[in-house]
């Protein structure tokens, strides 16, 4: 039995057409037929029933199609494995990380991390705060870096760090000395407030602004980076993480400006993972070097 007997196999069973196989596989029709001909014939059994232009699975069909498609993602985990070990890692470690950190934290921990371990081959996956913990839970990631502390008992949350929210507007064509005095309300009626970008604060800071300022404007923009770009453009004001901006303030791309309309939350950032090893130790030490050292 060939491998490529399985994928065909699998897509055909899927797209219910030999045509729509063969043309997801780059491969002819006949090709397709000869293939499912072959598996048929190996296996003992027919696959398909052939109904006009369309095919459908028999019984048996139906069964292999299940036991097809784990023998096929066995074997390329197999092959994954084999790569990696001939590109010199032993170990696997996954990451699931929130957009809102991916851009900021990573990079520099990253290299640092892998540079002591060069066997470790680190594999990243970008996902929200509200499914990381289901990451971690079902064993898909080794560890998750979110927004939002972990509601299972099974699964410890690690507190990072804490991070302030700081208002961030658009740069104005002002120095320091000669700018106008910069008043928040005022920049909460002229322009839009991006919102939603983070998965903890927004409904409680919604709350608060509504009662202090009349007339605002808000739109929803749920990923961080892109509120960034908006507010560089012009088109928005926002709270953002100070961690967040970091870069950016100092560039000079966007300002942060006083606040004081009421005090503003600290938002946490938390490390999800089931079991605490050495690996994991280490790479809250890079995280405390890189906030607090």
């Amino acid at each position: 039995m060939e491998y490529q007997w399985l994928k065909t196999f699998i897509i055909a069973a899927e797209t219910s057409n030999f045509r729509k196989a063969s043309e997801k596989l780059l491969i002819s029709q006949p090709g397709v037929t000869v293939h499912i001909k072959l598996l048929e014939e190996y296996l003992g059994v027919s696959l398909f029933e052939r109904t006009n232009k369309r095919v459908h699975l028999t019984e048996a069909g139906k069964m292999f199609y299940t036991e097809a498609t784990q023998l096929i993602k066995g074997f390329e985990v197999s092959v994954n494995r084999l790569h990696a070990f001939t590109e010199g890692y032993t170990r696997k470690w996954n990451i699931a990380i929130s957009p809102l950190m991916a851009e900021t934290i990573l990079p520099y921990i990253l290299r640092s991390f892998m540079n002591n371990h060069p066997d470790l081959e680190v594999s990243i996956r970008v996902a929200e705060s509200s499914s990381i913990e289901d990451l971690v839970f079902s064993g898909e990631v080794n560890i998750g870096i979110s927004a939002l502390e972990a509601t299972r008992t099974s699964i410890q949350s690690i507190e990072l760090y804490k991070d302030p929210l700081l208002f961030i507007v658009p740069t104005d064509a002002y120095d320091d000395e000669s700018g106008p005095v910069l008043d928040a309300e005022e920049y909460l009626k002229d322009y839009y407030l991006l919102t939603h970008h983070h998965p903890v604060v927004w409904d409680a800071l919604l709350l608060q602004l509504r009662k202090k300022v009349i007339n605002m404007r808000t739109m929803k923009v749920t990923q961080a980076y892109i509120v960034k770009r908006f507010i560089q453009e012009g088109l928005g004001t926002s709270f953002l993480p100070q961690s967040i901006v970091k870069r950016e303030l100092i560039e000079g791309r966007v300002m942060s400006i006083p606040f004081d309309l009421f005090p503003l939350p600290e938002v946490k950032t938390y490390l999800l993972l089931k079991t605490l090893g050495d690996l994991e130790k280490e790479f809250i030490n890079k995280i405390s070097q890189y906030y607090f050292g």
